[in-house]
């Protein structure tokens, strides 16, 4: 069964999908030096909240579109997170949140 939602509201959903992840990734990050109860945090509320955003956002939209989408706006984030905090971005991973952003222009036309 699929309901019809409005294209800002299918943003907002991949935006908070995307930072979801991103959440979660970076509560990851954090329990890889330790883990600990900000980490769990992290990653349970990442995930949680990805996880509802993304089953609205399956009961009406194109599946593909959505994916790329989530992942551009996900590639986005946690490569600003990764600069954010001090990791050095090499040409290469530059270079792969670049294509990753080409595709999603390209499948979106």
């Amino acid at each position: 069964m699929t309901a019809q939602i409005s294209m800002t509201t299918t943003v907002i959903l991949m935006a908070l999908t995307a930072s979801g992840y991103a959440i979660a990734t970076l509560g990851m990050k954090i329990a890889s030096d330790q883990i600990n109860a900000l980490a769990l945090a992290l990653m349970a509320t990442g995930l949680a909240g990805a996880a509802l955003a993304e089953i609205t956002l399956l009961r009406q939209a194109n599946l593909s579109v959505i994916y790329l989408g989530i992942i551009a706006v996900e590639t986005i984030l946690v490569l600003s997170v990764a600069a954010l905090i001090g990791d050095r971005l090499t040409p290469l991973q530059l270079s792969g949140g670049a294509l990753v952003l080409v595709g999603m222009i390209l499948v979106s036309h």
